[in-house]
């Protein structure tokens, strides 16, 4: 705008984003929202966020995004972030509500009582654990022959497997994961409490032993059913595009925006998930959100989400002049 000589003040820009996502965008947040809780497979975790004017707060305090994701295996496919200036149980609760399916996070304890639901976790974030406990030489190389790593090299087999079965359906999964999986996880057990008992100065090690042995009941809820995935990554996948721009925008400076940036990354990583043009998406919700009577017709809003079969052709992301925004 400023090139073709109209200066637009930031302040104008940013209430203009902030009323389009309240009013045009915050239908379809919400009802992502409510999809998401009918889902039967769920990811969900926290990053840190800034917000300066938050009352009765410091601009430097901690507030937070949630974000909650669907699996791979749901038929819908979301993501939904959430501004909060807490990051307690009952913020959880609320998030949650009454979703009973199975939930994959990392060890964070706000999740234990924040639903009726059955916990999953990550063996990624267990791994890295370990990874942290390797010492290296001087040149930043791992030491051979650390415990670190033969805990390591345990989980990596987990992930071997399930690379192994990824095209399965999902009650061979669970077969599968019968026949292989459980061997490895008997074997790493076992191995667990052989190192815990073994004296060592290696803190790191301690916390991961300690880490994977408190965990244990929720790291091996994946034998349960073929639909659960190993680690949580398709959630943190959604969330690093939020935290590598957080880079460069630092903050929100007001709660208003805070909320409007949670509409719009939701809107935007949800149009991804669904291989949608994200702008093309967007012009036409702007376009069709002020004239469909939504508030009186709540109904007509299925229409609009982003996997919805009748979105018109320009907002399907056409893979063989658009590639890149796929990536």
């Amino acid at each position: 705008w400023f090139r073709m000589g109209l200066v637009l003040p930031r302040a104008d820009m940013a209430y203009w984003v902030i009323r389009c996502s309240q009013e045009w965008f915050t239908p379809i947040y919400d009802q992502i929202h409510d999809k998401l809780l009918e889902c039967e497979v769920m990811h969900m975790d926290e990053t840190r966020f800034q917000c300066n004017k938050e009352g009765n707060r410091k601009a430097s305090s901690n507030s937070y995004m949630w974000v909650m994701r669907s699996a791979a295996s749901e038929a819908v496919q979301a993501a939904y972030f959430h501004y909060s200036t807490s990051r307690n149980t009952e913020i959880a609760k609320g998030l949650i509500g009454d979703f009973n399916g199975y939930l994959i996070t990392d060890a964070y304890s706000g999740y234990n009582k924040a639903g009726n639901y059955t916990r999953c976790l990550c063996w990624a974030h267990c791994r890295r654990y370990f990874i942290e406990s390797i010492p290296l030489d001087n040149n930043g190389k791992e030491l051979l022959g650390s415990q670190g790593a033969k805990g390591r090299e345990y989980i990596n087999l987990l992930f071997k497997v399930e690379k192994e079965i990824e095209h399965l359906s999902f009650e061979e999964k669970k077969q599968k994961r019968q026949e292989a999986s459980q061997p490895i996880l008997d074997a790493f057990w076992s191995w667990t409490i052989k190192t815990s008992a073994m004296h060592t100065t290696n803190e790191k090690l301690t916390e991961a032993l300690t880490y994977a042995t408190n965990q244990r009941q929720y790291l091996e809820t994946f034998m349960n059913d073929g639909r659960i995935p190993l680690s949580n990554n398709l959630c943190e996948a959604n969330i690093r595009p939020f935290a590598t721009a957080r880079r460069a925008w630092l903050f929100a400076d007001t709660p208003k925006g805070a909320r409007a940036n949670a509409v719009l990354y939701t809107i935007v990583e949800t149009a991804r998930a669904n291989d949608l043009d994200v702008y093309e998406y967007l012009k036409y919700l702007l376009e069709e959100m002020p004239n469909n009577d939504h508030i009186q017709h709540p109904e007509v809003l299925e229409k609009y989400l982003p996997w919805s079969a009748e979105l018109p052709e320009q907002c399907r992301l056409q893979t063989k002049h658009k590639k890149c925004l796929k990536k």
